[in-house]
């Protein structure tokens, strides 16, 4: 199992980073989180005038910076079936090699996870020194924000296992299981807006999904001050948060590994593990 995992990261990173040379993956390791921040930060300056300054905008950068590692590791490991198996059309050879199933995928994700902290990182970066972001190091509970970050990295393991198992039975489309999962989650997790400002009938939703109670974590463990004006999670406190993170993540841990035992079994009884699609 470590094997599969140390050589599948070791894998996914000379994917994800030799495609082009390092200049050119350093750059666009730095504009891309740039650009995808940009958008949001123009539609909030337009709603506020400006008021980069106000604990809202704190609230909404962050939660779309660490979005970034549902979208890396969750459908990036649903995307790894989809390239494993019609592009780089391998997959078929991982099955009848010595190779760990489940621990492949979680270290293609790790892989996507260690590409992506460097786009986090720039982000965060760029929002302190230019967008008055409220984010002061010495003020950070370090030790709450490793835990809570190590948690959310298995937590969206396990989320991607069972999104890349269920992509093992897709023979069409699959490659847009995962973008539209991430998407979806991307509206009701309280990535840029707290709960309360979806519908009622819509917020028990978001209540539902793992990640929210996650980015509330992140919030509080980075700036706390902001993350507490928000009265969507007032009233669970930070250890409460934690033990409910930990324990979804081992439910998620149990259906994660239930779901690709069922869905193996399926890709392998219909001949879906070779068969290709030419999408």
């Amino acid at each position: 199992m470590w094997t599969s995992l140390r050589t599948a990261a070791w894998l996914g990173w000379q994917i994800e980073s030799n495609w082009a040379s390092p200049a050119l993956f350093a750059l666009y390791s730095i504009v891309k989180p740039l650009t995808s921040a940009a958008i949001l930060v123009v539609m909030f300056g337009m709603v506020t005038q400006g008021n980069f300054a106000s604990a809202g905008f704190t609230y909404m950068y962050l939660g779309n910076a660490f979005y970034m590692y549902v979208g890396a590791v969750m459908a990036g490991m649903a995307q790894s079936v989809v390239d494993d198996r019609e592009r780089f059309r391998t997959l078929k050879s991982m099955y009848v090699a010595p190779v760990n199933i489940p621990m492949y995928l979680i270290g293609r994700g790790f892989a996507r996870f260690l590409t992506t902290s460097l786009s986090v990182c720039v982000a965060l970066g760029f929002g302190v020194m230019f967008l008055k972001l409220q984010l002061n190091p010495t003020d950070v509970r370090w030790g709450l924000f490793l835990a809570t970050l190590f948690i959310g990295l298995a937590l969206l393991a396990m989320m991607g296992l069972a999104l890349a198992s269920v992509v093992l039975t897709i023979a069409h489309g699959s490659w847009l299981v995962g973008e539209a999962v991430a998407g979806a989650l991307y509206l009701f997790c309280g990535a840029v807006f707290p709960l309360d400002a979806l519908p009622a009938w819509l917020r028990p939703v978001g209540y539902l999904i793992p990640v929210t109670y996650w980015l509330e974590l992140v919030r509080r463990s980075l700036a706390g001050g902001v993350a507490h004006r928000y009265p969507s999670m007032a009233a669970l406190g930070d250890g409460e948060l934690l033990v409910l993170l930990i324990l979804l993540t081992v439910l998620f841990g149990v259906i994660a590994l239930a779901t690709f035992r069922r869905c193996d079994h399926i890709a392998r009884e219909r001949g879906l593990i070779d068969r290709t699609s030419n999408y």
